[in-house]
């Protein structure tokens, strides 16, 4: 039998009816990366689609905000929650609140070490490998840079974990030496730029590659390599965002790993809708954390963007031509 958000084919001929009196709460953290417009975007049409309605807060990097902010949604009277999360510690209140109410609560992309939370996320620690794999392809030894997410975002650590997977053997063996390596707060790309530049002067410049943890540090980096004219060592990011595809194509990035937010927005979305009608979403299974928590987790599978399969986002619609081709003459595909 078909089952659309846990209910049956027989209520979705009901049309939305079940879900019209349903509201869905959403608590970001910022908006200061260019993603998260576009997870948005796919979480408002799920719901649309079921029904249902959204209602939204930005905590603007403020963890202290953010807990006002679900507490106000609460107010409001959601039926679920989707947060991501600014402070992964500090949004434990948050979450007692909405339990206290019998409101369920998903973790958005980011991990909630709370056994009630529903994790929806992608496989982070493989991202992690993925961008280490591909600046490792391209510089296998050599002074190495490591510039971290933020240290309280959970996935700054995961990330950090895949990527000494694949680089561990060469640091082992002498071939890779670290030479910095530095969270950035908030994941800001100025932050990221300044830690980069304070790495530089340290080193004297000596810096074969960079891994960078998103495209917005990745873009500080990039912005600290251009100002000493070393634009072009291998550096890494993830998320698609449009500048760091075009970085890519102009060959001033290695890699950017894919997450396709319109993916996660639609099954946080469709999640959502479930457990606020009291059902169960699917394509979740047990899971703990390294801390122990076992919690309901769902991954999305990433896929690594480089010079050599750029038409991938291109033929998805995730990028226009003309948009990942700015400035490039003689490129890779599709912008040669």
């Amino acid at each position: 039998m078909n089952r659309i958000f846990g209910l049956t084919a027989a209520a979705v001929l009901m049309g939305t009816a079940a879900y019209a009196d349903m509201t869905v709460g959403v608590s970001w953290s910022n908006f200061q990366e260019e993603r998260w417009k576009t997870d948005e975007a796919a979480i408002v049409a799920a719901l649309d689609a079921a029904g249902a309605t959204y209602v939204s807060a930005d905590a603007q990097s403020s963890s202290s905000k953010q807990l006002s902010d679900v507490e106000s949604l609460i107010a409001q009277g959601v039926d679920a929650l989707i947060i991501l999360a600014q402070d992964a510690q500090a949004i434990g209140p948050a979450v007692q609140a909405a339990a206290d109410e019998g409101i369920p609560v998903i973790a958005y992309d980011r991990l909630i070490e709370d056994s009630r939370a529903y994790y929806l996320t992608f496989d982070n620690v493989e991202v992690g490998r993925m961008q280490a794999r591909a600046v490792f392809a391209a510089m296998p030894k050599g002074n190495y840079v490591m510039i971290k997410g933020s240290p309280t975002d959970p996935n700054a650590d995961f990330l950090r974990g895949g990527q000494q997977e694949i680089i561990a053997d060469a640091v082992a063996s002498g071939d890779i030496k670290i030479v910095g390596e530095a969270y950035t707060d908030g994941w800001l790309p100025a932050n990221a730029q300044r830690n980069m530049e304070q790495i530089l002067t340290a080193q004297d410049n000596k810096v074969d590659a960079v891994v960078a943890s998103n495209d917005g540090t990745a873009g500080g980096v990039v912005a600290a390599l251009t100002a000493q004219g070393m634009e072009g060592i291998p550096v890494s990011g993830q998320d698609g965002d449009h500048a760091a595809l075009n970085r890519v194509a102009l060959g001033t990035q290695t890699v950017s790993v894919w997450k396709d937010a319109r993916e996660l927005g639609k099954a946080a979305g469709e999640a959502a809708a479930a457990l606020a009608g009291g059902g169960t979403p699917e394509g979740y299974s047990e899971w703990t954390s390294p801390s122990g928590t076992t919690l309901q987790a769902s991954f999305l599978a990433p896929v690594p963007i480089t010079a050599d399969n750029l038409t991938v986002v291109v033929d998805a619609g995730w990028i226009s031509k003309d948009a990942l081709c700015q400035g490039v003459s003689n490129g890779p595909a599709p912008c040669n």
